[in-house]
């Protein structure tokens, strides 16, 4: 019989470790909550935005528990600077709502609050449940799986101890308490922190089927952060990687532009590839690329987007899946013109099949795919500049996006060099030298020679 001096916290690791590998087999890996003093860590309260320090001190005063939680104190720790502040609390969303006027509540079966500072939004949880598995007395229609093992809901608030246990990786459950300055850990994160490397609380394999996003996730953080995936946490993934087809088209296109746009993405690609991950994103792509085609345009397009993004600027959508397709895209397009179509009606019956596949797999929103299509439409345009077509081509609003792609063309060797310097040459160069340039490329292309007509027959 249970031990009726069980703690809740200790019947709630031991309903964890039930589900970890090799029960009954090996040892398990315990979990313990554990206080680290102020004197032990390098979190300190100036690297925390003063948004969010207000939010802590404000629920703190108001009676609740309040904690810095996931990847600002995983950053911090790193010695890195959080962009984002996440807390945890015992508030529900509706005290916490109450609390600040500047807030919104989001969602609709698990409500989270968003607290708005001009542009930083501060958000705050109110401490969850266990998503392994219910409780006796849970609502039955608050935690359901689909026959893939998928957690559909998980919407049971708990407490701090548990709260910490059903989220994804150690290096993510840990919490910082701005009234004592400790950092609390409960599953061996900053162990895993030092030791540089991403374990995944519970059971590998059960936890990705709960949410197979678990696998881009890993992904993310690996190339992020630079750390190797622990062999349990990786074990799974190849096996398990096409449970992300059973993943709504809308939310991969959201977790891609995660994986693309967080400054790694060359690194990220790379581990997409090796873990298999890449083919439930992006079908044709994968297709196309075991089928022979090269990808250099990708990586040269994902070397120039972190580029950007370590300097700060933006990256847009379109221009990433114009460049994640390409393959698929000329795969297609060449096909269709070894089938006798003409080269511009081969390219539009391409867009259209390689896109209309793809949003199978991620969505594409079309205020992202209309300029898509003409990126890569204009790349037939951009080498034709005799006459007007030129200005005619820089008047068009997706040209500079097009004169990129051209560019990363170029880089990857897909078309001898030259057509890029011409047009960079061209935007710099003033009225006058625009003539001159187009005069001088006039020049150089051989008149065609106007045919004799034959005399008509009178008789």
């Amino acid at each position: 019989m249970p031990n009726s001096n069980t703690s809740p916290f200790e019947k709630f690791v031991e309903k964890i470790q039930s589900f970890m590998p090799g029960t009954g087999r090996k040892k398990h890996r315990t979990y313990q909550r554990r206080e680290i003093p102020r004197d032990q860590h390098n979190v300190s309260r100036s690297a925390i935005s003063e948004p969010a320090k207000k939010v802590l001190h404000r629920l703190n005063k108001s009676g609740y528990e309040a904690y810095l939680v996931g990847g600002g104190v995983r950053d911090i720790l790193l010695g890195g600077q959080p962009k984002d502040f996440d807390i945890a609390t015992n508030a529900t969303p509706e005290e916490v709502h109450d609390l600040f006027r500047n807030s919104r509540l989001i969602g609709r079966r698990f409500r989270i609050v968003h607290v708005v500072f001009g542009r930083e939004v501060i958000e705050v949880t109110t401490f969850r449940g266990n998503a392994i598995e219910a409780d006796d007395d849970a609502d039955d229609d608050d935690r359901r799986t689909s026959e893939h093992g998928l957690l559909l809901r998980d919407n049971v608030y708990g407490s701090q101890e548990e709260d910490a246990l059903r989220r994804d990786f150690t290096v993510n459950a840990l919490y910082y308490c701005i009234r004592d300055f400790t950092v609390i850990d409960f599953a061996g994160g900053v162990e895993d922190l030092k030791n540089r490397q991403l374990r995944l609380i519970g059971d590998p394999e059960t936890r990705y089927r709960e949410d197979p996003v678990r696998m881009l996730r890993a992904i993310r953080f690996a190339a992020k952060l630079g750390f190797d995936i622990e062999p349990n946490t990786e074990e799974p993934i190849r096996k398990l990687a096409p449970l992300l087809t059973h993943i709504p088209p809308a939310r991969l296109f959201e977790e891609v532009l995660k994986l693309f746009s967080a400054g790694y993405g060359e690194a990220t690609y790379d581990l997409l590839r090796k873990y298999n991950l890449l083919a439930p994103l992006f079908p044709e792509t994968v297709r196309a690329l075991d089928n022979g085609e090269p990808d250099e345009l990708i990586r040269q397009a994902l070397r120039n987007t972190d580029a950007r993004i370590a300097k700060g600027k933006s990256v847009t959508p379109y221009f990433l899946f114009a460049a994640m397709l390409w393959p698929a895209l000329q795969a297609e397009w060449r096909h269709r013109q070894d089938n006798g179509d003409p080269v511009q009606p081969a390219l539009h019956g391409a867009i259209a099949k390689v896109i209309g596949r793809q949003v199978q797999a991620t969505s594409i929103p079309k205020r992202f795919s209309g300029p898509m299509k003409e990126i890569w439409e204009m790349q037939m345009r951009l080498p034709r500049r005799q006459g007007k077509r030129a200005f005619m081509a820089m008047s068009h609003p997706r040209f500079r996006a097009a004169y990129d792609f051209l560019l990363v063309r170029e880089s990857a060797g897909e078309i001898e060099p030259g057509l890029g310097q011409w047009w960079t040459d061209f935007q710099a160069t003033d009225e006058r030298g625009q003539e001159r340039m187009l005069s001088e490329l006039s020049a150089d292309v051989p008149k065609k020679r106007k045919r004799k007509r034959k005399p008509a027959n009178r008789n």
